[in-house]
């Protein structure tokens, strides 16, 4: 006979026939083998030590809830406090409409362990909103949701007023027109703060010497520029491609890609290869060929 804990907790986790189940199709075995698993699961957990015997039963339940959907339940209760308090039937609701809107179980492990402030949200007032931008806005279909939720879960953790609308604005602004692009590619970008990272990263691409043309230019041809570090990447990379390299500016302007590759894997040993070779290696070539390519590359060039 299952344990009062396995019980409850799998009442509160199955769902009629009616609604979407959750976790599907397991909740049968879950309800015969759950006695034995709690003793295990909790008393291995950080937050279930001796000094927290009278951990209560709720918490307990709520980190089998969490642990059994695949997400880490320390990290989440860490990450999010607000979990503390919740209960297990405003989880349920969550995962529920998730569920409604084309999100898999498989989904949750990446969906909750990135963002688990989405575990303590509203439906109404945080859920709803975010769905129907992605339909109104970006014009995604709904069996196309769980696409655009799994490239980026952080914006069911976004505010649409606050953050996804003002974003959308800004990159449509400059000339970001391709909406399939944003939602199923770029969408990082929607979830980035216009004042702190977006206008920050194309001020400094005007520092190098390029136009305020030309730098939208470079992240319209390559969005990614707008998700990279200022200090870790724009800064050490430009230095070795003018100092070192010693090329001009036009390259990069042909190239932004240029600043997606490793400066330790990739741009480092490609140009000290072309160094010893002696020939001429526009940059693209140099560095979008696979090894064997470039490699290649430079044995023809050598006769």
């Amino acid at each position: 006979m299952p344990a009062p804990g396995a019980t409850a907790l799998h009442s509160s986790l199955c769902f009629s026939p009616q609604k979407p189940s959750f976790p599907p199709p397991n909740c049968q075995q879950l309800n015969t083998n759950l006695a034995a698993k709690p003793k295990s699961l909790l008393q291995n957990h950080p937050l279930y030590t001796p000094t927290h015997a009278n951990l209560s039963f709720q918490i307990k339940e709520k980190i089998l809830c969490l642990e059994i959907m695949g997400v880490d339940s320390g990290k989440a209760l860490s990450q999010n406090p607000s979990l503390h308090s919740a209960t297990l039937e405003s989880i349920h609701s969550i995962i529920s409409f998730l569920q409604s809107n084309g999100i898999q179980q498989k989904d949750f492990p990446r969906i909750f362990g990135m963002c688990p402030r989405i575990l303590t949200s509203n439906v109404k007032t945080d859920l709803i909103p975010v769905f129907n931008f992605l339909s109104q806005y970006l014009r995604v279909p709904e069996n196309r949701f769980r696409v655009v939720i799994n490239k980026c879960p952080r914006l069911l953790a976004s505010s649409v007023r606050d953050q996804l609308k003002p974003a959308l604005y800004y990159l449509q602004r400059i000339g970001f027109k391709d909406l399939e692009a944003l939602a199923y590619n770029d969408s990082v970008l929607l979830v980035s703060s216009v004042e702190n990272t977006l206008i920050p990263k194309l001020k400094y691409l005007e520092t190098l010497g390029l136009s305020k043309d030309e730098a939208v230019d470079m992240v319209l041809r390559c969005p990614a520029l707008f998700t990279f570090s200022i200090e870790k990447n724009f800064k050490p990379k430009f230095e070795y491609f003018a100092g070192v390299m010693m090329k001009k500016l036009e390259e990069l302007k042909e190239f932004p890609q240029y600043f997606a590759f490793s400066l330790e894997k990739r741009i480092k040993p490609r140009h000290e290869e072309v160094l010893q070779s002696g020939v001429e290696v526009p940059l693209p070539l140099m560095l979008k060929s696979t090894d064997e390519e470039f490699m290649k590359l430079i044995k023809e060039a050598n006769g």
